[in-house]
């Protein structure tokens, strides 16, 4: 059953095809939430390997976003090299802005589009990565009523997003990375599917 939460932004660097290989196999083809990704990579990374090495290992439909692309429960939307992702409305937009805190995709223009757009209806997760992307977003998210999911960062193989994470959300869930897809099931639900 739904939650009213339907929306999930994860923002990972650093280790974070490790640990997305370990969350998402626990989420269901079900999830009563679109799932959209933003994995530091830059302009020379392959452009379809992330996206396969994930649907490989989770039961939902993983896809690169694109442009004008409509969010649906129960698929994991993945930011391209080098553009930076945004949530506008029900649907995702492209950008090629200039990087953020060096990165394109940025985590926290992900995080503070969706926060705008869905406010208590998102959740963010903020894993593994080497700086502090996602800590603005994440603090964004959750002033407008969403929920915050941090992974501990003496689990993270890099500690600095983690922690700057909990720093801007004091008040984030910090949880284990088998942790997680539970929590979301949890935060978000999961579709009745029909007999």
């Amino acid at each position: 059953m739904g939650t009213g939460r339907d929306l999930v932004v994860v923002g990972t660097s650093w280790g974070g095809l490790d640990v997305l290989r370990r969350v998402l196999p626990d989420l269901p083809a079900e999830l009563d939430a679109a799932v959209v990704i933003a994995q530091h990579r830059g302009p020379g990374s392959h452009p379809t390997a992330f996206r396969d090495l994930l649907g490989a290992v989770t039961r939902m439909n993983v896809r690169e976003a694109g442009d004008k692309d409509v969010l649906r429960a129960g698929t994991v939307y993945v930011a391209p090299p080098d553009y930076h992702l945004l949530v506008e409305g029900d649907g995702l937009s492209l950008s090629t802005d200039e990087p953020v805190l060096y990165a394109r995709p940025s985590i926290d223009v992900l995080f503070e589009s969706a926060a705008e757009s869905h406010r208590e209806r998102c959740v963010g997760v903020v894993l593994t990565g080497a700086n502090a992307d996602g800590a603005k977003g994440l603090a964004r998210i959750a002033e407008l009523g969403g929920a915050a999911i941090v992974q501990d960062p003496e689990e993270a193989q890099r500690a600095e997003m983690p922690r700057a994470a909990l720093a801007a959300v004091p008040g984030a869930r910090l949880a284990q990375s088998e942790e997680i897809a539970p929590l979301v099931i949890e935060l978000c639900g999961v579709a009745k599917v029909p007999a």
